[in-house]
């Protein structure tokens, strides 16, 4: 099953994508998919419906703009260095356990959106990564129950402002945060429909270039041992985000590198889950 949100930003109503094509409107039955739709068994609820043959749902004109297709989440918990290849490119050592850093919620975006360049960025960088949702609250997980707290998977672009997160005080969380630096979809698609979400290929092209080219199985450490780990440090609550890392090939680890401009179009994808398109432009100025 693939979730869709649509609508004006802010404003998105619930959907969902069938196996046609079709996008049928969801929100005569379902409020969001929020934590409260998660943590009230309404993925169930929300299949039976579809299995119905979606009863009251009328067809989304495809024109309709497509919201990030969870509602925005009490937290994106994202993995750093978790590629071998992208932490080698970094030069700062392979870490022994997951690095962990928060995107702030505000930077939630859709899977077609403009990103903005903030004001006085001077180094903006992408990573193309595979995001989970969390299905039902984790806290201190077992690895071997790890997967069965994730709702589905999607697309996600970290987009990074790296003078920000390198070149002021060494914080990840103040280049990661701006508005428009975490969209993610363009659908969720729910965890049975993915058999192993360590066998996903992904990339990211910047003006049509492959800069990134992996797999899932590349990851240092896995989706499962993800759940499982940040599960030590903080409640994950239903519909919470986790970014599970990048390969190599961002614009950081290029000679030279090669930073996002205005005008830029990136394009992110990961195998079966659908494509993120961004095109880059300039922040407006108060």
């Amino acid at each position: 099953m693939k979730l869709i949100r649509f609508g004006e930003a802010g404003r998105e109503e619930p959907g969902v994508l069938l196996d046609d094509g079709r996008r049928i409107d969801a929100s005569g039955g379902f409020h969001d998919y929020d934590e409260g739709f998660f943590a009230s068994g309404g993925l169930h609820a929300l299949a039976e419906w579809v299995a119905d043959g979606c009863p009251g749902g009328v067809e989304v004109d495809p024109r309709q703009r497509l919201g990030p297709p969870v509602g925005r989440p009490s937290k994106i918990v994202c993995v750093g260095k978790n590629y071998l290849d992208h932490a080698k490119e970094l030069g700062e050592g392979i870490p022994t356990e997951p690095t962990l850093f928060m995107k702030a919620t505000s930077a939630w975006s859709g899977p077609f959106d403009n990103v903005l360049m903030p004001r006085g960025s001077m180094k903006l960088d992408y990573e193309v990564e595979l995001a989970m949702v969390i299905g039902r609250t984790a806290s201190y997980v077992d690895e071997s129950e790890a997967l069965d707290h994730v709702a589905g998977y999607a697309t996600f672009c970290d987009f990074s402002e790296r003078a920000f997160q390198k070149e002021m005080g060494g914080q990840w969380t103040k280049g990661k945060s701006a508005d428009s630096f975490a969209p993610m979809g363009p659908w969720l698609t729910t965890a049975d429909e993915i058999a192993d979400p360590q066998k996903l290929r992904l990339c990211c092209r910047v003006n049509g270039e492959l800069r990134q080219s992996s797999w899932t199985g590349d990851m240092m450490f896995s989706v499962r041992q993800l759940v499982s780990y940040i599960s030590r440090f903080m409640t994950l609550l239903p519909g919470d985000v986790i970014a599970t890392g990048t390969p190599g090939g961002v614009a950081m680890g290029m000679e030279p590198p090669q930073w996002l401009q205005a005008g830029d179009f990136v394009e992110c994808c990961v195998e079966g889950l659908g494509k993120l398109e961004q095109r880059v432009v300039a922040a407006p100025v108060a």
